[in-house]
């Protein structure tokens, strides 16, 4: 017959701490309940991390622009050396084939000894013309050979040269993958920030930013010319710089662009320069040291080249009354911009 025994009771421990357990667990509950949802980042605060994305981009951008130069360069400083390279074997094996027709007419007549030549021949004169051929044939020979030593050493070098600037571009190739990928991860990070405004935050940025535009070009037509409405064009180049770039207004900014219809910072000045007739370097960095630096505000005029923050990483053109014409960054257009908006470092009469 089976027992009937009576359960066991929990503890008194075991109660309260099971008590605790689960009133801890309501509590929690209720606090996340009550929790205030994670405040949405405001308007102003994107714009300024948007901002300051752009900038790292534009940083990676002339790095890349800088590498993408380098490696267009090296690419044809290889093509060079190897059309040399090319060119220069050909010339030794014609120095080789010289060589060859002359050490084989030296075997076919000089396998007797010379004095038993002369004993057998008919006419010793005609012996002797001949030894004196056959010295300078010799000469001209030794002249061969030093020749073919020159060419073989100077063909070393060359090869030598081509490894050398083969694994550089190489190299060069991987830096500008890598700082290509950085600029799309800015771009990304961006446009997801600029994904999470409303439709009302956006349109309120865009026209703060088409306030700012105009404000600048009317600063720009009321420079202290003494025309106001128009621009000074400025002289010379300089000037005509300064209309090419003035008829790229609008267009859109594209990392590593160089127009005609879209453009990064640097590649909108070495544009505008080439229209005048001036060839300058790719990137700001290199723009940089072309010219006559000026670092007083009120001495630049209108054309020349303006550069801002430490590592010079963003260029325009000068437009008067404290003003710059440039592309600033993705997603904006080429415009007029106040000189101020960005940290001045210096400008430059090319």
């Amino acid at each position: 017959m089976a027992s009937h025994r009576r359960p066991k009771q929990p503890s008194r421990a075991r109660v309260t701490v099971l008590t605790a357990t689960a009133a801890a667990a309501v509590a929690i509950s209720a606090q996340a309940a009550n929790a205030a949802p994670s405040e949405k980042p405001s308007k102003d605060e994107v714009k300024s991390k948007v901002d300051a994305l752009y900038e790292q981009a534009e940083q990676a951008t002339e790095k890349y622009n800088g590498a993408k130069e380098k490696q267009e360069k090296l690419q044809k400083e290889i093509s060079t050396i190897q059309d040399n390279v090319a060119r220069g074997q050909q010339d030794l094996n014609k120095l080789r084939d010289g060589i060859g027709s002359m050490a084989a007419g030296q075997y076919r007549t000089g396998g007797i000894d010379p004095s038993l030549q002369l004993f057998l021949s008919a006419d010793p004169d005609d012996y002797l013309d001949k030894a004196s051929t056959l010295d300078q044939v010799s000469g001209q020979q030794a002249d061969g050979l030093k020749k073919i030593q020159d060419k073989q050493r100077e063909l070393a070098q060359e090869r030598a040269e081509a490894g050398a600037k083969l694994k550089d571009l190489s190299a060069t190739r991987t830096e500008l993958g890598n700082k290509k990928k950085e600029v799309q991860s800015k771009l990304t990070e961006a446009q997801k920030l600029l994904n999470s405004l409303t439709a009302q935050e956006k349109a309120a940025l865009t026209a703060e930013q088409n306030r700012a535009s105009r404000a600048s070009e009317r600063a720009a037509l009321n420079s202290d010319t003494g025309n106001p409405g128009k621009i000074s064009a400025g002289s010379g180049r300089a000037g005509a710089a300064f209309s090419a770039a003035q008829s790229k207004i609008g267009s859109a900014y594209v990392y590593g662009a160089t127009g005609p219809s879209s453009f990064d910072c640097s590649g909108l000045t070495s544009w505008a320069y080439a229209q005048a007739g001036v060839s300058i370097p790719r990137t700001s960095e290199s723009q940089a040291n072309i010219g006559q630096r000026i670092y007083s505000q009120s001495q630049l005029q209108v054309g020349d080249l303006v550069f801002f923050y430490g590592d010079l990483h963003h260029v325009g053109l000068y437009a008067g009354n404290g003003q710059v014409l440039h592309a600033p960054h993705t997603g904006a257009v080429v415009r007029y911009e106040a000189i101020g908006n960005m940290p001045f470092q210096f400008g430059v009469r090319v």
